[in-house]
């Protein structure tokens, strides 16, 4: 776990240096195979009032965007919840749902923020660095920063999300009639790029195709269908 939390001793404070450290490896700029061949959904949700953290990692095939593979690792919650610090919640179980499929895919779709965050490390951006991964963060609502400009309600317009004097991601309205999603880099993926490739794995519905399917194991709404079978919604 070294290599996720560097030489955090536990506490909230040195959790918070340890995110000012790893957010200065991560990488902005578009580094992995365009097309890529396989793609990955992340997500997290929580069972028994929080005390079970419940990861899901969903493989895809990105030219048709069907699922070959999905795990979900059920395991104790170790921190309490701390805005701004969800990764050093979350990601112990992540890592051991990706290390489950059958493959790494060539670039991660994660639910939440990658470098829009005040330190500029959320979960996205820390799963990238402590996975080497090329990440993009698909959060559902701004964590921090704000847009100076209207999002028009067409399918596919996005602007500018900035914090503190810098660009930190993109409102995207992948959907029309629908809240816009926050897009922002994780690791590996530039700036300018996010918002296209959300767009190029959306289908029909507000979330892209992996988070989408992630979300729907995390959370325990329903199964998901792979080439090798069903895993369902409910367990591991």
């Amino acid at each position: 776990m070294s290599a996720a939390f560097g030489d955090w001793d536990g506490s909230i404070a040195d959790a918070r240096r340890v995110q000012e450290a790893l957010a200065r490896q991560v990488v902005l700029r578009d580094d992995f195979p365009d097309p890529p061949r396989w793609i990955g959904g992340f997500d997290v949700g929580f069972e028994e009032g929080g005390t079970l953290t419940r990861a899901a990692a969903v493989l895809l095939d990105a030219r048709d965007l069907q699922p070959v593979a999905c795990e979900v690792v059920r395991v104790p919650t170790s921190m309490p919840y701390v805005p701004g610090l969800l990764s050093f919640r979350e990601l112990p179980a992540l890592l051991q749902a990706l290390a489950r499929l059958p493959r790494r895919p060539d670039l991660a779709f994660v639910d939440g923020h990658g470098i829009a965050h005040p330190r500029r490390l959320g979960i996205a951006a820390h799963f990238g660095v402590a996975t080497g991964l090329p990440s993009i963060g698909v959060a559902k609502k701004i964590l921090v920063g704000t847009s100076s400009t209207t999002l028009h309600d067409m399918r596919g317009a996005f602007t500018p999300l900035r914090h503190g004097g810098e660009q930190i991601g993109w409102l995207l309205r992948s959907k029309v009639r629908c809240n816009p999603l926050v897009v922002s880099p994780g690791h590996r993926v530039s700036m300018a790029g996010a918002p296209g490739l959300v767009m190029r794995y959306a289908t029909r519905y507000r979330l892209p195709e992996p988070t989408r399917l992630a979300d729907r194991l995390a959370s325990r709404r329903g199964a998901v269908g792979t080439a090798g079978g069903t895993l369902p919604g409910g367990g591991d």
